[in-house]
């Protein structure tokens, strides 16, 4: 990006030590994971991304706090320009990026505002981004690519200020116009309903009554755009990180699951944003994670891709996605049982069902506080026991007639 460190005016000198930024920004992520529920890793992954100055997906059904997030990390920044949009398959490129001075029309002049547009943003939320129009496609692919927007009346483009931008989707493109945008969003991150029955009880209470006033850390806008511009790429990459991506990228190949150089080459500053996010100079395995989320096309793509990297970096998510197949197999036992009597559904439960689910979540347990105890991320243990949690909550309803308050008691 071509962008000073300190649009204010600020020189060097004047920037927070990079390590308290990290650390504000450590806050930011926490303070946020407690408020969104089942979002830790989604929430890291955007200050990742942010601290990469790369661009994010999320992509999910309405209502699963999508734009709520965005807004919420964006408000974070301190004198950061924030835009945001819905996009249709009508929306001008005006309206994107300034629509006409209407008064400078009127005395011959042909001008554009820009003001609290695109062009002046320094952090942007796009919404349904794959229903850009064909006439700001261009436009759209220049401002995320390169920064810049070239003005309706032609002459030099602008230079936009723009760090990264989070756009969401309820789908993936169907077009191929919409898919060369899908391709320049280097992370995309799967976001769904509410898993775990505790966190979504713990969601609807949250509705009644007046809400506690959240912890607030900020971070300065300068601050971020020397970690973004200096500090991120200042960070060592050891050799044997670049064998394990190696390693890692044929793995994927026999998988048939190939991602392009430049996706490969970008995903990098991710790993040196991960590094300098947990306030370490120099890569270490467990960044790797954040590939879970770079090197799939589709969702169906994601699991494998995840398998692959848990298999280099952290055995106990390796194992803890071993038992999400297990509970699996169990829900699809409890599909397939629909509509038989209540006598055979609790002695599918007595014989098959509670000791699995029992054990399953047992281990569980032990496999977060060995990952805990080593430094190493939960994130795909806890997703996995969010699925064991509600699982074994329909087990609970559906099988032995349990009623919800009783099951909310056991888990």
């Amino acid at each position: 990006m071509d962008t000073p460190d300190t649009p204010d005016g600020r020189g060097p000198a004047d920037v927070t030590d990079p390590k308290e930024t990290a650390a504000r920004l450590r806050a930011i992520g926490e303070e946020l994971s407690e408020r969104f529920y089942e979002r830790a890793d989604v929430v890291r992954t955007l200050l990742v991304t942010l601290l990469a100055g790369q661009h994010s997906l999320l992509l999910g059904p309405p209502g699963t706090a999508k734009s709520e997030m965005a807004r919420e990390l964006a408000g974070r920044v301190e004198g950061a320009a924030y835009w945001e949009i819905l996009l249709s398959k009508f929306t001008a490129p005006t309206r994107m990026f300034g629509p006409i001075d209407v008064a400078a029309l009127a005395r011959g002049e042909y001008r554009q505002v820009y003001d609290g547009r695109a062009t002046t943003a320094h952090i942007a939320f796009i919404d349904e981004i794959f229903k850009c129009s064909t006439a700001a496609l261009n436009e759209t692919l220049g401002y995320l690519n390169e920064r810049i927007y070239h003005p309706e009346s032609g002459g030099q483009p602008i230079r936009c200020p723009l760090i990264g931008a989070i756009t969401a989707s309820n789908e993936l493109p169907g077009e191929e116009d919409a898919a060369a945008i899908y391709d320049r969003l280097l992370v995309r991150i799967e976001v769904g309903y509410l898993e775990d029955p505790a966190n979504f009880a713990a969601l609807v209470r949250s509705a009644v009554g007046p809400r506690a006033a959240p912890k607030r850390t900020t971070v300065d806008l300068a601050d971020l755009r020397h970690a973004v511009t200096r500090a991120v790429p200042a960070v060592d990459v050891p050799d044997p990180i670049v064998d394990a991506v190696c390693t890692l990228r044929a793995a994927l190949r026999r998988r048939e699951l190939i991602a392009s150089d430049r996706r490969w080459r970008q995903a990098v500053g991710l790993l040196q944003a991960s590094a300098h996010l947990d306030g370490r100079q120099a890569v270490a395995e467990t960044d790797l994670q954040v590939l879970t989320h770079v090197l799939w096309d589709s969702p169906a793509q994601r699991p494998a891709v995840e398998r692959e990297v848990l298999h280099l970096v952290n055995p106990d998510a390796r194992e803890a996605l071993d038992l999400a197949d297990t509970i699996e197999e169990l829900e699809a036992q409890l599909d397939a049982m629909a509509g038989q009597s209540r006598e055979a559904l609790s002695e599918w439960v007595i014989k098959k069902a509670h000791h699995r689910l029992a054990m399953a979540g047992k281990r569980l347990e032990q496999l977060r506080e060995e990952a805990a105890l080593a430094g190493r991320s939960t994130a795909a243990i806890d997703r996995v026991t969010g699925r064991q949690r509600a699982v074994r909550a329909r087990v609970l309803t559906e099988a032995l007639g349990m009623d919800a308050s009783m099951v909310q008691a056991q888990l």
